[in-house]
């Protein structure tokens, strides 16, 4: 084992983040906690991870920028390709097995490093080529022919215990939403009608990276204006961020950096043109009115799908008061007519992974209704959980004319105060938080109210910082 100190030496860009070894050797032990509190566990029990593989760009000898498998990253911090780790469940005793690299490597690709380079720099008991270790047993599946037991991929504990981040977890997740935050800001500044959309990606990446040491984003970019930002996953390669920004277009950028592979996942809504017409208030309003509500409501022992519908109450509610919905709320409600307007759930868990794993346990089913059957976590909310908290607002045709064609849903709409709507886009305000022993942590912090955001737009000083109304405390 190793000394604390040896553990806190940082690991990862010094210049930026300290990450230290601690972390993962902080999630080891964790694992195998896990894994010892399990019936059934055999002695001298292993865990044995593949890391990602280095890969090319189809039949090509151009290697794509490689990214490490989310798993063995959460528990050895290794950012090399090519990998296996291995850690003793009885000990917690870490094992690395890296590729031996060929002489030629080191005129391509720069200095070979000794195996005891690895060990120091991972704070790791042992490491081996993987050449020298057979790996036979790694192989076998299927029912054994001597003693008709059946050999079977293995579950990982790692899943659960991904769940809840620790302390030096979220010190890094704050860390993504700081540096992501300021990338939007930095956006929000530059943006003016007759630009590319792709231009707004641009400035936001190049800040992540020359700023916060990020060469990855979470996901890919999504930065929709006029109606694109009404495409919930737009920035794909049929629609890649291409548009030009028009005075007085609705802009929806959804973006996030990933620091160590740590994500971020923070969504803004404004106008390009830094003023919002009372239509487009209307609407912000509501969703930021849903955004709060949601923000005050959360603690350990709610139910996220109670979140969910918490959300689309106050969307109806508002929409009611816009004119574009007239009845009954509740009635509303028992038709699903929130889904029309928010087809997505409100939020995801947060970590290593965008969308991180854990959110439905086993014997878990999503709820068969429309909008929640999106929702990506299907859990009770718990201290340690990072989540991300993503209302919006859309008036995407192919909805609206369901649910205009819909006997439930169709006496609800105002279809001519709804016709001033369409081709507007969309409204999303995503936060990330840590959930604490009594409410959230906010993470993110950028301009959320109306107010702010037009103040913040008007002022082009690259240089004048940004003081939130709302913070933390606030919920």
């Amino acid at each position: 084992h190793f000394s604390t100190s040896e553990l806190s030496d940082p690991i990862y860009y010094e210049n930026t983040l300290r990450v230290s070894a601690a972390l993962f050797a902080e999630n080891r032990r964790r694992l195998c906690e896990g894994l010892r509190a399990k019936q059934g566990l055999q002695p001298k029990s292993l865990v044995l991870l593949q890391g990602g593989e280095q890969k090319q760009r189809y039949c090509t000898d151009t290697d794509v920028v490689f990214r490490q498998e989310s798993f063995f990253h959460w528990t050895f911090g290794v950012t090399e390709a090519d990998c296996y780790g291995a850690v003793d469940v009885d000990t917690c005793k870490a094992f690395l097995f890296i590729p031996k690299l060929p002489e030629s490597y080191a005129t391509w690709m720069g200095e070979i490093y000794p195996k005891e380079h690895f060990k120091e720099k991972y704070a790791l008991e042992e490491v081996h080529y993987t050449c020298d270790v057979s790996w036979t047993d790694t192989k076998n599946r299927g029912v054994n022919t001597d003693s008709g037991s059946v050999t079977r991929e293995a579950s990982f504990e790692g899943i659960s215990r991904r769940l809840l981040k620790t302390d030096m977890e979220l010190e890094v997740l704050r860390y993504t939403n700081r540096i992501s935050s300021e990338a939007h800001k930095e956006v929000m500044k530059h943006v003016s009608a007759g630009q590319k959309e792709y231009e707004m990606e641009s400035l936001f990446r190049h800040y992540c990276y020359s700023q916060g040491g990020m060469r990855h984003t979470s996901y890919t970019c999504i930065c929709g204006s006029g109606h694109n930002s009404s495409v919930l996953h737009y920035g794909h390669a049929g629609a890649p961020n291409d548009k030009t920004i028009q005075d007085g277009d609705m802009c929806l950028f959804d973006m996030g950096g990933e620091y160590y592979c740590y994500s971020s996942d923070i969504t803004c809504s404004f106008p390009a043109n830094g003023k919002f017409t009372p239509d487009q208030k209307a609407i912000y309003e509501a969703v930021l009115k849903s955004s709060r509500a949601v923000l005050a409501a959360i603690k350990p022992g709610v139910k996220w799908s109670d979140m969910h519908r918490l959300a689309d109450r106050v969307h109806l509610e508002e929409l009611i008061k816009v004119g574009i919905l007239r009845g009954n709320l509740d009635d509303m409600m028992k038709v699903h007519l929130g889904s029309v307007f928010m087809p997505h759930g409100l939020g995801h868990l947060l970590g290593i992974d965008v969308h991180d794993v854990g959110g439905y346990p086993e014997g878990t089913e999503r709820i068969d209704e429309p909008g929640l059957k999106s929702l990506r976590m299907g859990r009770v909310v718990q201290e340690r959980m990072v989540l991300t908290v993503e209302p919006g607002i859309y008036f995407i045709n192919h909805l609206l004319d369901k649910a205009l064609a819909s006997e439930q849903q169709s006496g609800f709409i105002n279809n001519e105060v709804l016709a001033r709507f369409r081709g507007s886009g969309g409204v999303r305000i995503e936060d990330d938080i840590a959930v604490t022993a009594d409410g959230v942590e906010l993470l993110t912090c950028v301009p959320r109210t109306v107010e702010e955001i037009e103040a913040f737009m008007a002022d082009r000083n690259p240089e004048k910082s940004f003081s939130p109304t709302v913070s933390s405390e606030k919920f």
